[in-house]
């Protein structure tokens, strides 16, 4: 069936936002009962044990046994909140955190192990001062007359009036840079908004299917994902997307929608992944979990929660850098004068 984005965010935003403290089952708030817990939402809410079982052989009842050995009624919070980390850290999945008041948990390689880039100090070098800020975009025309937008989070709102001037204004360019490294995500409708730019037709960009139920396969069937072209000023040359390890959530779907328009090219390192909606939930201890909600997959009906390769894999040398030089900026102003 297709669907548009905007209805099937809806639809997904609902299910999202339904938050408990452990279905239908009490546990006690004692070392035990969080342990348990948090085992429970893991085991009846996790969409990807399937993926991981084929990645390296990760089996859920397993890492149960391996950690409720560790656990005992007399340990301390520290304690119990380290057992509880290492726990989901065998997931090997960056979007599963587990936070308290104190702290805050993650599977830190999932980033760490990956260069950063990009540099504040870098870009600034490209924006100079005369650049333009228009909500929550910056941009300017480069000197090549490139055009250049950074986009550091769709949490920022931008509104269609805002996407009309930027267009407006880079018009004259010779093609467009659309610079996303370090968006961790935010509002997917800002995201829709602003790949509908680049389209004068529906574009099929992947699918979506959210659990139905505790099994670990009790999922809804697929459902097609749509962009819509914009009414307004759509974009018809040629763009490039610069990403990283730290475009997440929201920024990642942008990517995947990008990856399917006309005329663009993805250019950097692979995104970090993380397009499924949040799901939250607690632990008796008020401790908070949260992870990815539904599976979102590409057109070839390919997985992106971990993240989607670029084009063309770019990163910053070491001698660029020294230079002053964003080797990502600039291998994509090559591709664009092609």
């Amino acid at each position: 069936m297709k669907r548009f984005i905007s209805y099937v965010i809806i639809a997904v935003a609902m299910a999202a936002t339904v938050t408990s403290c452990v279905d239908e089952e009490e546990f006690d708030d004692s070392p035990t009962g969080n342990f348990e817990a948090l085992w429970k939402i893991i085991d009846e809410h996790y969409c990807f044990f399937d993926y991981k079982k084929q990645e390296y052989g990760l089996d859920w009842d397993d890492v149960y046994t391996k950690y409720r050995v560790r656990i005992s009624d007399n340990m301390t919070s520290d304690q119990l909140f380290e057992v509880m980390a290492d726990m989901l850290s065998e997931l090997r999945d960056g979007h599963v955190n587990l936070s308290r008041a104190a702290d805050f948990a993650r599977y830190w390689s999932w980033k760490e192990d990956y260069p950063s880039n990009f540099s504040d100090t870098l870009q600034r070098r490209y924006l100079g001062t005369d650049y333009q800020i228009a909500s929550g975009i910056t941009y300017r025309v480069l000197d090549d007359n490139i055009g250049y937008i950074y986009y550091e989070s769709f949490s920022d709102a931008i509104g269609e009036g805002n996407l009309d001037e930027v267009i407006n204004r880079l018009m004259l360019c010779n093609g467009l840079i659309i610079d996303i490294r370090n968006n961790g995500g935010g509002d997917l409708t800002n995201a829709e908004k602003l790949a509908a730019r680049f389209t004068n037709e529906a574009v099929h960009v992947g699918y979506i299917c959210h659990k139905t139920g505790p099994g670990h396969n009790d999922f809804s069937e697929k459902e097609e994902q749509w962009i819509e072209p914009s009414s307004n000023k759509r974009w018809q040359k040629k763009v490039c997307v610069l990403t990283n390890r730290s475009v997440y959530s929201a920024a990642n779907e942008f990517v995947k929608y990008m990856a399917c328009m006309p005329s663009v090219t993805i250019v950097g390192d692979s995104t970090g992944g993380g397009a499924g909606l949040p799901f939250n939930n607690s632990l008796p201890n008020g401790w908070a979990v949260r992870f990815s909600a539904c599976p979102m997959y590409d057109t070839e009906g390919q997985t992106t929660e971990f993240g989607i390769a670029p084009d063309y894999k770019v990163s910053i040398t070491d001698d660029d850098f020294d230079k002053g030089i964003d080797t990502i900026i600039e291998f994509a102003r090559n591709l664009l004068k092609e």
